[in-house]
């Protein structure tokens, strides 16, 4: 099969287009003949070598997002046929396959099946980001009907989609981007204010929107310093999410209001097989909350295939796409 390879870390130069050998199917795992795929922040970084540790053996095939049909069924398999168009964030980690290939081998615990409503490349933008909003959401946030909900990066991939889940929730979604053109989008996607953060400081909104009292929940997608404006914009007692911590801060926001501040990496449930179940099981709600038209993934008009990786890794880099990047594999 045709797969794009990387043999070392570096820059989005290293990926190489090269024929290798079919995984073979084994007890618990699917065979994906691979249609679409899509790149998150991690792939970046396991790229050029920044986190090394989750990264897959050389020759490594890359990214986890995969949207495809049932190939090859493997003994033990009872949840899919050959022939069942499915979705998932099931590889391109550390001793794991990825999706950047004719095919891809998969737990089949890590996919679901593919919401009818929407297409290949759709489905394929949704997988890590809709785990990333949903475990901090619900599983680590807990969030209720009528909650006040800040959720920052209006357009961020895990942001577009938290917004969604926030109000399918029934929750007051707050949100912040950095131009109108980024928050007219937040609204269509259900946002119920949006918050210009170049134009309003945390103080500023915090006293129009809250009375000065803070969100109760406040989901932090972005990192470093927004981690201190999400304590800082975070009522008493409230909750801040995260899914970047890997700075250093001063915590005694945290004490001063009595915050509780929870991490989501989802990577550790793909990494730690025991756990895997509880993506699947995701996957699965998720696909009915779209299929009810609850959700539908945000994706960048700029389209590539598999042979353009090394441009969708450029241009996710530049910090200019809206939404999600999908590759397609014309293959």
């Amino acid at each position: 099969m045709k797969a794009q390879i990387i043999r070392s870390f570096g820059t989005p130069s290293v990926f190489q287009l090269e024929e290798i050998a079919k995984p073979e199917t084994v007890p618990g795992y699917v065979l994906i003949q691979v249609k679409a795929t899509s790149v998150n922040p991690i792939d970046l970084k396991i790229r050029s070598g920044a986190v090394s540790g989750i990264a897959p053996a050389f020759p490594a095939i890359l990214h986890g997002d995969v949207a495809g049909i049932v190939e090859e069924v493997g003994e033990g398999v009872t949840g899919f046929k050959r022939g069942d168009e499915v979705f998932g964030c099931a590889g391109g980690f550390k001793g794991t396959g990825g999706a950047l290939a004719e095919y891809m081998l998969a737990d089949a615990r890590l996919i679901a099946h593919k919401p009818k409503n929407i297409t290949m490349e759709e489905a394929a933008a949704l997988p890590l980001v809709a785990i990333t909003a949903w475990e901090a959401l619900f599983d680590r946030g807990q969030i209720k009907a009528g909650q006040n909900v800040l959720i920052h990066a209006a357009t961020g991939g895990v942001g577009h989609v938290a917004i969604q889940l926030a109000k399918w929730a029934g929750t007051n979604v707050f949100t912040t981007a950095s131009s109108q053109e980024k928050l007219e989008i937040a609204k269509r996607l259900g946002a119920d204010v949006g918050i210009n953060y170049r134009e309003e400081s945390v103080q500023d909104y915090v006293q129009t929107y809250t009375n000065g009292k803070g969100f109760e929940v406040v989901f932090d997608t972005v990192g470093g310093e927004n981690l201190d404006r999400s304590f800082e914009a975070a009522a008493m007692n409230g909750t801040v999410l995260a899914v970047a911590a890997r700075s250093t801060h001063d915590l005694s926001p945290l004490h001063a209001k009595g915050l509780s501040l929870h991490v989501t990496f989802m990577l550790l449930k793909i990494i730690n097989e025991e756990h895997r179940k509880h993506h699947g099981e995701i996957l699965k709600k998720l696909a009915r909350i779209v299929e009810e038209g609850a959700l539908r993934p945000l994706i960048d008009p700029n389209r590539f295939t598999f042979d353009d990786v090394g441009k969708a890794h450029q241009f996710l880099e530049s910090q200019q796409a809206m939404g999600k990047i999908v590759l397609q594999n014309a293959w």
